[in-house]
């Protein structure tokens, strides 16, 4: 389910050549630690299998992929290069390394894979909220909302097969931390990812019109790991939903508006507007009211430890953060919560924004990802600027931004029973 895959072996085919796939694995990205790249890793090690079983090579290259892709190139007389696509900018700098530095006769393309309606096709330009590329996202799913063909077995094998790849011997060449550890709950994987897939439609999809702002309901996909690695295709995922919609109509709905329309809001930002995870990247009004904001007094004040640690006066925000640790994951509608709350007990919003964002980056396993910059809900930047999110009361160090309480919460769900969920041992 990969539009670049498919493309790059639609080439081959007509070439009659051989398929390679390289994975080039960088020694760090950002705040990932080793709790991502175990779950990216062992999702992997899937891939290969199924390439193998598909007479397609597959190479883990360790190292940048403008210091390892070019040689492997030339040393595998490669005719053409096809590349995935990420609005973010480290990615986007490394394809153009790459670019830089390939044979002049080397055709270089890039897809955009992980998207439904591709991004440079879905808006020319930054779209200012879902109201304004809703429209536009949903008149090109006819065009692109179609079922993938098959990747098929290979018919032209390489000269020499891919050496085989010591799968922990890759761990050793990562400078991240170690002391972040996987998650129980989530098996990393295609064919993981397609069993919770499964399980939503069956058991919680029912609910999620409904339920999806509980955080003591089984009510959510619980798909992004898989989402952001590339494991299962969000294209697959609104496939499979939509049969469904003769019997969970508004739920159906509601899962496309999130996973499509405010998905891809997120990767538009992102791609439009480099200061995508600094203050500078918020509209005016946001940075103006916010500005004006700066030196109102906090009530409280925490350090990036505490914070870490979930040790402020706030249960629920506590209890928040120690899922989050603990999980990989935090419930989206907490997420916005969480983040609001480090915007006010923090020095400035660009402290409350540095913060969040390593957080973010560092435990949630779809971390790193246009969602967790400017996603609604989880959205750092979102919560903090107020992005796509306008026309609150003014108050302090909010400004006009919307400010959400711990007595807005319990109005909406039973806080206590989630408090006693993730109540701290000690």
């Amino acid at each position: 389910d990969n539009w670049a895959f498919l493309y790059a072996q639609r080439l081959a085919l007509k070439q009659e050549l051989p398929l390679h796939v390289c994975f080039c694995l960088v020694p760090k990205f950002l705040e990932a630690t080793i709790r991502h790249y175990r779950f990216m890793l062992r999702g992997l090690q899937e891939v290969a299998e199924e390439c193998a079983e598909l007479n397609i090579s597959f190479h883990l290259l360790l190292g940048y992929a403008k210091d390892v892709l070019p040689t492997f190139v030339v040393e595998h007389g490669v005719g053409g290069l096809v590349t995935d696509f990420s609005p973010l900018r480290l990615p986007r700098q490394w394809v153009e390394d790459v670019r830089e530095r390939l044979p002049e006769d080397v055709p270089f393309a890039q897809v955009d894979a992980h998207n439904i309606v591709p991004c440079w096709v879905a808006s020319p330009k930054q779209e200012y909220s879902a109201r304004t590329i809703r429209g536009k996202i949903h008149a090109q799913l006819p065009e692109f909302l179609t079922e993938f063909p098959p990747v098929v077995c290979h018919p032209h094998p390489p000269s020499c097969p891919a050496e085989p790849i010591a799968w922990e011997a890759c761990y050793s060449s990562l400078q991240v931390d170690h002391t972040v550890k996987e998650v129980e709950w989530a098996t990393p994987g295609t064919a993981a990812g397609m069993a919770v897939l499964k399980s939503f439609i069956a058991e919680r999809l029912k609910s999620f019109s409904t339920h999806r702002n509980d955080p003591n309901k089984a009510a959510l996909s619980n798909l992004s790991p898989w989402l952001h690695f590339g494991q299962v295709s969000t294209q697959r995922a609104i496939l499979e939903v939509q049969k469904h919609r003769r019997n969970y109509k508004d739920s159906v709905d509601a899962f496309v508006e999130e996973a499509v329309v405010r998905r891809e809001l997120a990767e538009n930002f992102c791609y439009y507007n480099e200061n995508y995870d600094s203050v500078q990247g918020a509209y005016d009004w946001a940075q103006t009211t916010l500005k004006l904001h700066a030196k109102d007094k906090r009530p409280y004040l925490y350090s990036l430890q505490e914070l870490e640690q979930g040790t402020t006066h706030d249960p629920l925000w506590n209890a928040a953060q120690l899922q989050m640790v603990q999980e990989g994951k935090m419930h989206g509608f907490l997420r916005m919560y969480w983040a609001k709350k480090i915007l006010e007990w923090t020095q400035s919003p660009e402290e409350a924004l540095q913060f969040a964002i390593y957080l973010n980056d560092r435990y949630e396993l779809d971390g790193r990802d246009p969602n967790g910059y400017v996603g609604k809900l989880q959205g750092c930047l979102w919560s903090i600027c107020g992005i796509h999110d306008q026309g609150w009361a003014e108050r302090p160090v909010f400004g006009k931004i919307r400010y959400m309480n711990y007595a807005g919460c319990k109005r909406k769900f039973d806080v206590d029973q989630f408090e006693r969920r993730y109540a701290p041992t000690h």
